[in-house]
């Protein structure tokens, strides 16, 4: 079995507008090669006064499922092939979100019993569980296969090899205001969403996998706005590398957490393809991405909001940008690069696509891209 091309990886998470903490944590290791699998994971502590350790939480649910997804990805390199694919199918839908939700209320059990709030005790562990209350998503690629896990809000985005995005962990009905599920939650494991891919040849890797809180998908007026921002960040990324990139994403999160208002976190990797990207310096090739992303063809509506997105994608369209404010007169000519950016209130509840059967919330069946069938 062929390897798959070494990844380029990238993490950032910045603070949500008037939050005193983060409550958000991400994690990005490996090459991708079956003794060191490429894991990323994000995580969303609830942040709410009800959720006062929630930052706790989210850092307990990356570091577990860190390891756990080595775990996974390193029994994926030893198998034996007679019925491995069943086996680890099972293990990856039932097994590991078992063992990885009461490997976090273990954890957080332990960490009340160590540091208990001086004036009052929960009634119940599951009144403790909830203080550290949080989302979580996890993906883990091998040169053979792709698998990612998610409890809750935030964002699994895929761009193949053709440009084409998908989300393939988007729930069948959308989450309703700000409730969502959490490792806090009875029977959490229940409520986690799976994906299973298998990657017989390389080729059919990803070319960008990218996770986000939904600081991120929050800051936009429609879903369209977010698939647009995910497709225009490939292009970007394929023109000038992500060396040539990174230093703009931290600044495209803090334009996305000022509208959303949330914490918003950022972890990707990016399989590049030898002799079709950029010098990866950010300075070879055609800049046309630095050029319309500087907002020379015109005004944007709402302004700094859809210049940031303008620059996220980093090339011309024919949509509308539209800011956070009511944004006056239209964007002629504008170089934003998505239908749609950043603005909307933050708690607008967008309705998500089911991409696929058996993906909803209460449905914890999983998704094989091999039969598009759960």
């Amino acid at each position: 079995m062929s390897a798959l091309p070494t990844w380029e990886t990238f993490h950032e998470s910045v603070r949500g507008v008037n939050k005193a903490r983060n409550q958000d944590r991400c994690l990005v290791r490996g090459a991708g090669t079956a003794e060191d699998p490429l894991i990323l994971t994000v995580a969303d502590g609830h942040g709410s006064a009800a959720y006062p350790r929630s930052h706790v939480g989210a850092q307990y649910a990356t570091d577990l499922f860190a390891h756990r997804a080595f775990e996974f990805a390193t029994s994926v390199a030893r198998r034996d092939r007679a019925g491995w694919r069943g086996r680890l199918r099972d293990y990856a839908r039932i097994g590991l979100p078992e063992r990885l939700v009461r490997d976090w209320q273990g954890k957080v059990l332990g960490h009340w019993e160590r540091d208990p709030t001086p004036d009052g005790d929960p009634a119940s562990p599951g009144a403790i569980l909830r203080l550290y209350g949080s989302t979580l998503i996890g993906a883990v690629l091998t040169p053979d296969l792709f698998v990612a896990w998610q409890l809750g809000d935030g964002e699994l985005t895929v761009v193949d090899d053709d440009g084409r995005v998908r989300l393939p962990l988007a729930p069948a009905r959308a989450e309703l205001g700000d409730e969502t599920a959490s490792l806090c939650t009875r029977n959490a494991w229940q409520l986690v969403r799976v994906h299973w891919e298998p990657l017989p040849d390389p080729a059919r890797a990803p070319r960008l996998l990218a996770l986000s809180t939904d600081g991120l998908s929050k800051s936009f007026v429609s879903d369209d706005g977010f698939t647009e921002f995910a497709a225009g960040l490939h292009r970007r990324l394929a023109e000038r590398g992500l060396p040539g990139t990174a230093e703009d994403i931290p600044r495209w999160l803090e334009e996305a957490s000022r509208h959303s208002g949330d914490d918003t976190t950022l972890a990707l990797a990016r399989r590049p393809v030898a002799g079709t990207d950029g010098d990866g310096a950010g300075g070879g090739g055609d800049d046309t991405a630095g050029r319309t992303a500087d907002g020379t063809a015109g005004k944007v509506a709402g302004a700094t909001a859809g210049e940031a997105a303008g620059k996220a994608v980093g090339e011309a369209s024919s949509g509308e940008a539209v800011g956070g404010a009511a944004g006056e007169g239209g964007a002629e000519g504008v170089a934003a690069g998505v239908a749609e950016g950043f603005g909307g209130a933050a708690g607008e509840a967008a309705e998500k696509v089911a991409e696929e059967p058996g993906n909803s919330p209460r449905d914890p069946r999983i998704h094989d891209e091999e039969t598009g069938r759960p």
